[in-house]
């Protein structure tokens, strides 16, 4: 998994900072977002997406190719407003840090996730999480 390593610990980084001691909001709603099973996890963001007519956009961020860009109100047509909101409530920032924050990060990490164009197995999902949240404290 030496690739996948070090694409995650280069989007720690990124859009996490080094070291800065504090988790990031993104990191965890992306993780929930991701891996959680009580949302279907990445297979249930592909479900959100292809419903609200995005397939194309989150297609591009799994396969080999180059990324589509997503905007922050897109982000909120896929995930809703209320989700969007209850984030900003449970971690205290605003709707937009959260929208323009997840419409930045999630094309990266679900293309570094997904290097060989394939949705992995849920324990890989799950390993390669762990180590970017544990590389952003």
């Amino acid at each position: 998994m030496g690739l996948l390593d070090q694409g995650l610990k280069g989007l720690a980084q990124k859009f996490l900072g080094g070291g800065s001691g504090a988790q990031n909001p993104l990191l965890e709603i992306a993780a929930n977002l991701l891996a959680d099973p009580k949302t279907g996890g990445l297979n249930g963001l592909v479900d959100a997406f292809k419903s609200k007519g995005m397939n194309d956009i989150l297609s591009s961020w799994i396969s080999t190719g180059q990324n589509l860009p997503i905007s922050p109100d897109q982000i909120v047509k896929v995930l809703g407003s209320g989700q969007v909101q209850q984030y900003a409530k449970q971690f205290g920032v605003s709707s937009e840090n959260i929208t323009s924050g997840l419409a930045s990060l999630l094309p990266e990490l679900i293309d570094k996730l997904t290097p060989e164009g394939n949705i992995p197995g849920s324990d890989v999902l799950q390993q390669g999480l762990r180590m970017l949240k544990k590389d952003s404290v």
